[in-house]
């Protein structure tokens, strides 16, 4: 990550240099606020123009008032289906966390505070034009790496 990415209001923008790959691992630390509605992480490709949306690897959207963590992904402006099962809800109000990103040949595993949260089968390619890495919501950033 470069020190021109933004970190600002909660919402963090920064770029993946040369895209993800394989044995890429990304990490996203924060303070969750005490009254959190939602927290999501995006890998996304680069626009190609100005007023279009750049496709989506991995959508990943925490929902306090669910407890659930959705995962799905955009490829050509539509989004496909939703994937919501877990094994249990790491996140609470007040918390910090740690979320580990492994990009594997086949999938993303998602880690929170060491314990495997869920996968997401890789339905955009190549990985290497995954460049930006977004996160915003209801979170104190204190890390993204």
């Amino acid at each position: 990550m470069e020190e021109k990415d933004k970190k600002e209001h909660g919402e963090y923008i920064g770029e993946i240099k040369g895209g993800l790959r394989p044995s890429m691992k990304l990490v996203v630390m924060g303070i969750i606020n005490k009254k959190p509605k939602s927290i999501e992480v995006i890998l996304s490709s680069k626009p190609q123009e100005e007023d279009t949306e750049g496709d989506v690897g991995l959508q990943l959207k925490v929902n306090f008032t669910d407890k659930a963590v959705q995962r799905n992904a955009r490829l050509a402006g539509k989004w496909g289906p939703a994937e919501n099962t877990l094994s249990f809800f790491p996140f609470a109000p007040g918390e910090s966390f740690k979320m580990e990103i492994v990009c594997e040949h086949q999938q993303f595993r998602i880690l929170v505070d060491g314990q495997p949260l869920c996968g997401f089968s890789h339905r955009f390619s190549p990985l290497a034009s995954l460049t930006a890495l977004r996160v915003f919501g209801d979170v104190q950033l204190t890390k993204v790496a």
